[in-house]
């Protein structure tokens, strides 16, 4: 009779912890790309850069959103003849805390530029957009199949990638 009590108290505690897991893991965001309709809403026509409003290049919008209204989004700015010419080249926004190589990237947003390193590896310098204050770098490794202006993948168990061309830097978001 003892046996059948503790048997009934192991079965009912992995019910318990089974059913605690599942609505954990239930709470935490499904990533998936976002549509174009929902880009529109996060991607402006003109990014505020600085002290400049820069025109954006909406075919070359990449993003993705975690279904509740967050979005991780970007998309080349048209800087010819800005300031921001030859120092930024993307914009970038984050309504999710993200890790990015050794530095963190709170929700808000942001530009980044890059400079080739070696036929393997460029190098991703990413500022704040609003002050052009330096948040941190990182180094993209070639790695992508097809040339993209930009695609930002959708976070699988918190981890994905975003490419710049043929290169993939990796980030987490930060949950």
């Amino acid at each position: 009779m003892r046996t059948k009590t503790v048997i009934a108290a192991v079965l009912a505690s992995a019910l318990v912890l089974s059913a605690a897991a599942s609505s954990a893991s239930a709470y935490r965001a499904h990533w998936r790309a976002a549509t174009p309709d929902e880009l529109r809403r996060v991607i402006p026509a003109r990014a505020p850069v600085v002290k400049e409003n820069i025109e954006t290049e909406f075919r070359t919008a990449s993003g993705v959103t975690d279904g509740r209204g967050r979005f991780i989004a970007g998309v080349v700015m048209i800087t010819a003849g800005y300031s921001a010419e030859g120092q930024y080249s993307h914009f970038f926004i984050t309504q999710a805390p993200l890790r990015v190589s050794d530095f963190d990237l709170p929700p808000g947003q942001y530009v980044f530029g890059y400079k080739r390193v070696d036929d393997d590896t460029i190098h991703v310098s990413f500022y704040r957009a609003a002050s052009g204050e330096a948040v941190g770098e990182a180094d993209a490794r070639k790695g992508g199949r097809a040339v993209r202006s930009l695609l930002i993948a959708p976070p699988v168990g918190g981890r994905a990638t975003i490419q710049i061309g043929r290169f993939l830097l990796d980030y987490r978001v930060n949950e």
